[in-house]
C-alpha cells in the first residue's frame, strides 16, 4: 500500500517534508498540496503530478487523500486538523498543535467524538537517537531517578519578524515537550527570567531568556533560549540523576585535529541537526497509517505543551513571576 498524503502548507517546512517523502522515505506519496497562496501550492504540486488546492478544506475532502500533513502556521492549525479528524483521516501536525489551550481541547474533543486517535504532533526530537538514549538510561533505573535537566537552545540568528513571545511558543516549546518525554511526567509550574540582552538582537527582542520549570515530582528544568548566538545552531541537554548524568553527544561524529586544536563542524539550523529525527518521525507515521494505527505524540501532548507555553508567556509578561500550569484532567482516552 502507498499512503496518499495531502500536504497543507507549501512553505519551507512543507517543502522539506515533500523532499523527504519523495526522495528518502518509503511507502508514501504526496498527491495533493494546499496553500492559501495557490501559486505556491501549484509550484510544489505540479512537479509531483499532484493536485493543487487553495484551501485545506478542499484537500481534506479529496477522496484520493488518505492522510494529511499540516505544515502551516500554528495559529491556523486547528480548523484543518479538526476537519481531517472528522473526515477520519490520520494527521501529522507540525508543532504547535495549536496556539491556545482552547483550540487544543477542541481537537481532542473531535478525536474523542470519532473514537479514534488520529493526530500525531510533530515533536520530532522524540525520534532523535540521543534523546532516546537519555530516556532509556533514566527508565533503566541504574542511575536512580532524575533531579535536574539542563537544556540549551541556541540559534545563530532569527529574522526580524521573530518576536520575544516566539522564544517561548516557537523555540522553547521543543524543550518543553522533550522534558515531558524524557521524564514521563507533567510540568506543573514555570517562570521566565530575562538576563542582560545581547547587542546582536533586533531592538524589539529580549534575548536571551531562561525558562525554569518544575515537574510533578519536583525535577527542576532550566532552558537557556539564545537565538542570536552567531556561531551556529547548538542544542544541548544534560539529564542529572542520583548516581550519574547523561548528556547529548556532540553534533557530528567527525572531529578535525590539527595545529588549531580539536574541532568539529557546527550545525546551522534544525534542518541539518535533526535530519535523521525528521525522517524517522515521518517514516514511522507513514507505516502506522498503512497499518491503521496511531503513532508518536498525541493531541494531549500538544495540549500539555501549549498549556506550559501559556504559563511561561504569563510569567514573561509579569517580570518573571512563577506561574502554575493550568490544565484539564487528562481524558482516559489519552491514558
Amino acid at each position: 500500500m502507498t499512503v496518499r498524503i495531502g500536504l497543507i502548507g507549501a512553505g519551507g517546512m512543507g517543502r522539506a517534508h515533500v523532499e523527504r517523502i519523495e526522495n528518502e522515505l518509503a511507502g508514501g506519496r504526496v498527491v495533493a498540496v494546499a496553500d492559501l497562496n495557490l501559486d505556491a501550492a501549484k509550484e510544489v504540486a505540479e512537479p509531483l503530478g499532484a493536485t493543487a488546492y487553495g484551501s485545506g478544506a478542499e484537500l481534506i475532502a479529496d477522496p484520493d487523500v488518505d492522510a494529511v500533513l499540516v505544515a502551516t502556521f500554528g495559529k491556523v492549525h486547528a480548523p484543518d486538523v479538526i476537519a481531517a479528524v472528522e473526515a477520519g483521516k490520520y494527521v501529522l501536525c507540525e508543532k504547535p498543535l495549536a496556539t491556545t489551550p482552547q483550540d487544543c481541547i477542541a481537537i481532542m474533543e473531535a478525536e474523542q467524538k470519532v473514537g479514534k486517535k488520529l493526530v500525531t504532533v510533530g515533536f520530532m526530537r522524540r525520534f532523535d537517537p540521543g534523546y532516546q538514549e537519555m530516556r532509556a538510561t533514566l527508565a533503566s533505573g541504574e542511575l536512580g531517578y532524575a533531579t535536574l535537566v539542563h537544556c540549551r537552545h541556541r540559534n545563530p540568528s532569527v529574522p526580524e519578524g521573530y518576536v520575544t513571545r516566539n522564544m517561548i511558543d516557537d523555540t522553547a516549546i521543543h524543550e518543553i515537550d522533550t522534558c515531558r518525554y524524557l521524564l514521563d511526567e507533567e510540568i506543573v509550574s514555570v517562570r521566565v527570567d530575562a538576563p542582560r540582552s545581547t547587542s546582536r538582537r533586533f531592538d524589539h527582542l529580549r534575548d536571551p531568556l531562561v525558562l525554569v520549570a518544575r515537574t510533578e515530582s519536583g525535577v527542576l528544568i532550566d532552558d537557556e533560549v539564545n537565538v542570536n548566538i552567531q556561531f551556529g545552531y547548538s542544542i544541548e541537554c544534560e539529564l542529572v540523576m542520583e548516581a550519574g548524568t547523561i548528556r547529548l553527544g556532540d553534533q557530528n561524529t567527525t572531529v578535525t585535529r590539527d595545529s588549531h586544536g580539536n574541532r568539529n563542524p557546527i550545525c546551522r539550523s534544525h534542518v541539518d541537526r535533526f535530519h535523521t529525527a525528521f525522517n524517522q518521525e515521518v517514516q514511522q507515521w507513514i507505516r502506522a497509517v498503512e497499518r491503521d494505527e496511531h503513532t508518536g505524540s498525541t493531541s494531549w501532548d500538544g495540549y500539555a505543551a501549549t498549556c506550559v507555553v501559556d504559563a511561561a508567556l504569563e510569567s514573561l509578561e509579569s517580570d518573571g513571576r512563577e506561574v502554575t500550569v493550568s490544565t484539564i484532567d487528562k481524558p482516559a482516552f489519552y491514558a
